[in-house]
């Protein structure tokens, strides 16, 4: 299965792209959606989408897998991050492709086994399993190229999903 994998940024979005036979992962592409500082946040958004877009219809993924928000002090990068985020899971769901959310610290666990690994580590770890030369760069590409890794090795245990359906990961706590 080819998996893309999105660390959502509206000044940098990464992006891996990954297939895992079930054993195997092999490296397809990685790199950065950019979009720069003066362009207005419309643009910005419209350039991720055409950037998602144009992976999808170059790979043709079984699946997108992308970082979920964890936690900003600065409220106006949340809501860019969150927006172009959204615009990820839209740019999938405009051709009916599940998409799942994974949070850091499951990406974490699923990539190095410890949900509160260093950043460090993380990429190693990337460097390992995609047998890379180098760990991959810029950090925003490492980062979408791990939370592929995690879903190749989380989510296919998930016989719930169904084609052209959203699944987001189960939180172990709930409310009443």
């Amino acid at each position: 299965m080819i998996i893309l994998g999105v660390d959502p940024g509206y000044a940098i979005t990464g992006f891996g792209v990954v297939e895992h036979d079930g054993q195997r992962f092999k490296t397809l592409d990685f790199g950065t959606i950019e979009t720069p500082a003066g362009m207005p946040f419309p643009e910005r958004l419209l350039a991720i989408d055409q950037g998602i877009d144009s992976l999808i219809r170059t790979y043709q993924p079984g699946c997108v897998a992308v970082e979920e928000l964890f936690f900003y002090r600065n409220t106006t990068t949340a809501m860019g991050t969150a927006q172009a985020r959204g615009v990820a899971v839209v740019a999938a769901a405009r051709v009916r492709l599940p998409v799942h959310e994974y949070t850091p610290m499951q990406v974490k666990l699923a990539v190095t086994g410890y949900g509160h690994a260093e950043k460090t580590q993380v990429q190693e770890m990337v460097r390992i399993l995609l047998n890379l030369k180098e760990i991959p760069k810029p950090d925003d590409a490492a980062d979408a190229l791990a939370v592929a890794i995690c879903h190749a090795h989380t989510g296919n245990l998930d016989s719930t999903r169904a084609v052209g359906g959203y699944q987001k990961r189960p939180s172990k706590r709930q409310w009443r």
